[in-house]
């Protein structure tokens, strides 16, 4: 009989996972993703930011419920195994390394961009700069989530504080009498949520941890709830800065920094803005070595990535795993690209969660069905607006880990 594999040391509080799930959204949603928003929605940004602050509650909720009942490292993967069948559980966890890994790479160029902005250097340097970021942030998880926890304490108190020199600066300019030059279109607001709706999608961090958290049951819920909220209400203050500083052009312009007038606030909000990437980047990489590591020891992908060190605070081959597929994308270099197959990606994970939590018997619920059904509903009705291109890939690269899951299949029936 085989020996159960170790479990990890349950060290995260309530506060620790909802500052987790803070430094997970606080960045590409507020400082990165506002302008592909605001490039499809013009006027209406405030509109796709509501529609995807909405499909992130009925997430939320769905996946409050899964992990309150099955709280394990994995997430949707594990829920997929458990309340659906083989296959969705390997798609969700299949998705999760693809969509989590390209908003770190997302991330990771964008402190590249401002230091090569910074320096002045050539263009080269903002895949130099990424590549190393996240091998910073890789050796930082690799030291055990306590430590890792710490430091992202830290880098979401930077970021919130420049968000609120931000919305506190933009809130002395007046408003302008004119909008934004174009009228968008309502499958434009769409395409525009459904970009929006990653810079949500941090609570799902929280979802993944339910082996390290204290009291998983009681955390994890009012955890993911918590985070939603306080997003929520820091977004809505986010967009009525950026009103005031409607006409634009260009959606570039609506990087938070370039809005505001030359001077400290800006370089403040600036340096902000990199901290805030370096957060989603550290919750990622900790986020996505949980479902390698899950998956490694189902065997769905190789087994000997489930080896913890030896205080059984980190996984290392998961966490260099991780670390080179998010390497991979970087070297593709296009922001707009990696962000919206991590919108496409995220939100037909997101429609296997709730699949899952429809599954749930009522005795075991305390979220009603309708949520988890509109959850599923409004997932694939936004993922039906990204880039035709972008669904295309998506949809050949779920193609390709099907078959490598039904190859790891026939090999173990070998």
């Amino acid at each position: 009989m085989s020996q159960p594999h170790p479990q990890l040391v349950r060290s995260a509080s309530l506060g620790g996972a909802i500052l987790l799930g803070l430094g997970s959204i606080i960045g590409t949603g507020a400082f990165v993703s506002v302008g592909f928003g605001v490039e499809l929605a013009g006027s209406w940004i405030i509109w796709a930011l509501l529609i995807a602050a909405a499909v992130a509650t009925f997430n939320g909720l769905s996946s409050a419920q899964l992990a309150a009942i099955h709280p394990v490292s994995g997430g949707t993967y594990e829920y997929g195994y458990q309340f659906l069948n083989r296959q969705l559980g390997f798609t969700a966890g299949w998705l999760f390394v693809l969509a989590k890994s390209a908003s770190a790479a997302t991330a990771a160029l964008a402190v590249g961009v401002a230091l090569q902005t910074w320096l002045a250097g050539p263009t080269w340097l903002v895949q130099v700069f990424a590549g190393l970021t996240l091998l910073l942030f890789t050796l930082l998880v690799l030291g055990g989530l306590r430590r890792s926890n710490r430091a992202n304490a830290i880098l979401v108190a930077l970021a919130v504080g420049a968000l609120i020199v931000f919305v506190a600066v933009s809130s002395q300019t007046p408003m302008p009498l004119a909008d934004i030059s174009h009228e968008p279109s309502w499958q434009n607001l769409l395409a525009a949520a459904g970009l929006l709706f990653v810079a949500y999608t941090g609570y799902g961090r929280i979802a993944t941890m339910g082996e390290e958290v204290q009291n998983p049951r009681h955390v994890i819920p009012r955890a993911i709830l918590a985070t939603v909220v306080v997003v929520t209400l820091l977004y809505a203050a986010i967009g009525w800065g950026i009103l005031h500083y409607v006409p634009l052009t260009t959606s570039s312009d609506f990087v938070l920094s370039n809005l505001m007038p030359e001077g400290v606030w800006r370089q403040l909000v600036a340096i902000g803005a990199v901290v805030a990437m370096c957060g989603v980047i550290l919750n990622l990489i900790l986020g996505v070595s949980r479902v390698v590591l899950a998956m490694a020891r189902r065997s769905d992908l190789p087994p000997k990535w489930a080896q913890l060190n030896e205080q059984r605070t980190s996984a290392p081959a998961a966490i260099w795993v991780t670390f080179a597929v998010m390497l991979l994308i970087v070297l593709v270099g296009d922001l707009k690209i990696a962000w919206s197959f991590s919108a496409f990606t995220v939100l037909v994970y997101y429609s296997i969660t709730n699949l899952a939590a429809l599954r749930i018997k009522a005795e075991d619920r305390f979220v009603p069905r309708w949520i988890s059904l509109l959850g599923l509903i409004s997932c694939l009705s936004l993922a039906a607006f990204i880039e035709l291109q972008i669904m295309f890939v998506g949809l050949i690269l779920i193609g390709v880990g099907l078959l490598w899951h039904a190859y790891r299949a026939s090999q173990r029936m070998d």
